[in-house]
């Protein structure tokens, strides 16, 4: 997609991820018909390894929790009902409900992936408006506005007749497929604001196959505990009653929503607001979720619930502070200038130049993560030339010409020059990467240069 950086137009993921590396097509570490020493590393979207995996479980948990909201819980008995009566119609018992659960699960799953997949196709509008500062903080507006919805300042209210025919009951698979498409629709009032929330984000990194997982897996969390409890019907009196507990965990889910909209507004923020004010939303959400709120239950779990959420809470926020108060100094940036270059070239000492921007999320996992890494930082400081070029705004001409000399398509690109001041194009790297292995990039060009 096209973003303009105030400079060009250049093509590149919402997140920095350029979309001629996307497609496999020659990167700019390397010109067309030039393949380079060592392959750049290709990853699969703005989240991967751990990071994808911690916040598919966390989705897959909120699905799991919208099932305790006030909305979605009473329709746990009608819907093992309605599978009970599906079943026995056919007489085909356990394996015929099985067959019925599967399709509910299907109908969830189809409406809310492609509900993904629709939001994650808006990305290029979505990554472009994003560099505006004004734009990032209505997002994160709208996103306490839904948060509002869930703690109980105003409700959400769609069209009598929508509601109407999503809770028509239809028989057969059909049925049963039928309700696992409306199911979204009938329960709006109390998933609707968090499912929006998602939306906004899966849009923000404009890729449809994370937009099809991410709601996949809210799908399956919102549908498999239906789905077992259909399975064993029987169970169906030991669950807790409805009581003031579901609000409880709908005021949850608003928390969730209100973390969200501190990580859009992040890049307006200075560097240590950002850490700062996540902690303090989770200090806020620990101590509302745990004492503040008067929520009660009818089973005993549900105090110790309250105090364990909330000691988490504490707990987290306590280690996101420590996390930045303990951080050390970062690198020691020059800004460019062609005598900063000569002197590094008489001094033999290699050059690394970072273009990035503020909004840039790798951009500002790399200065908070790689860039403040003490072995990093005591290497930097001693044997190289860093160099930081910011393109977050537009009429440098500078940086212009900067960009067109590096061949330079989206941020973050590091570009790594060796004593000689000629490029090592194998190096270049065009993504976030973890502090050890810069620190081997940092040594070959060291190494290349002796």
């Amino acid at each position: 997609m096209a973003v303009q950086l105030g400079y060009r137009n250049v093509y590149r993921d919402p997140h920095g991820y350029p979309e001629w590396q996307k497609r496999g097509l020659p990167t700019a570490s390397a010109p067309a018909g030039l393949a380079p020493a060592e392959e750049e590393p290709k990853a699969p979207g703005p989240l991967y390894g751990w990071a994808m995996i911690w916040t598919l479980l966390g989705i897959f948990a909120g699905g799991m929790a919208l099932n305790l909201t006030p909305c979605v819980y009473p329709l746990i008995p009608i819907t093992i009902s309605y599978f009970g009566g599906q079943a026995a119609k056919g007489g085909a018992g356990r394996g015929k409900l099985v067959a019925h659960g599967l399709c509910y699960l299907l109908g969830l799953a189809l409406t809310n992936s492609l509900l993904g997949v629709a939001a994650s196709l808006t990305g290029g509008l979505m990554g472009a408006m994003l560099q505006n500062s004004m734009v990032l903080i209505v997002v994160a507006a709208v996103l306490v506005l839904f948060a509002a919805s869930l703690f109980g300042f105003w409700e959400m209210q769609l069209p009598s007749g929508l509601t109407q025919a999503a809770a028509k009951s239809y028989t057969g698979y059909f049925g049963s497929l039928f309700m696992g498409l409306t199911l979204g629709v009938v329960a709006a009032p109390c998933i609707g604001p968090f499912v929006l929330g998602l939306l906004t984000w899966v849009a923000s990194i404009g890729s449809p196959w994370l937009g099809f997982l991410i709601f996949f897996t809210l799908s399956l969390g919102l549908g498999l505990p239906l789905f077992f409890l259909a399975m064993f019907s029987g169970q169906l009196e030991k669950l807790p009653r409805s009581g003031g507990w579901m609000l409880w965990v709908r005021k949850l889910m608003g928390w969730v929503l209100v973390g969200m909209a501190v990580h859009f507004v992040s890049p307006v923020l200075p560097g240590h607001w950002s850490p700062v004010s996540l902690a303090l939303v989770v200090l806020a959400a620990g101590l509302h979720l745990g004492w503040i709120d008067k929520s009660q239950a009818g089973f005993r779990a549900f105090p110790w619930l309250k105090s364990g959420v909330a000691v988490a809470c504490l707990a987290f926020a306590a280690f996101l502070v420590m996390s930045w108060a303990m951080r050390g100094p970062g690198v020691a940036w020059q800004s460019y200038s062609e005598e900063t270059l000569r002197a590094a070239r008489q001094t033999g000492k290699p050059v690394i130049i970072d273009f990035s921007a503020t909004w840039c999320t790798p951009c500002r996992e790399l200065e908070e993560v790689t860039f403040h890494d003490a072995t990093v930082v005591k290497q930097a400081a001693a044997d190289f030339v860093m160099v930081k070029v910011d393109v977050t705004k537009g009429g440098n001409p500078v940086h212009e010409r900067l960009l067109r000399e590096y061949g330079v398509k989206g941020v973050p690109t590091v570009v790594f020059l060796d004593r000689d001041g000629k490029e090592r194009l194998d190096l270049r790297l065009v993504d976030f990467l973890p502090p050890a292995q810069f620190l081997g990039r940092m040594a070959d060009l060291k190494k290349n240069g002796s």
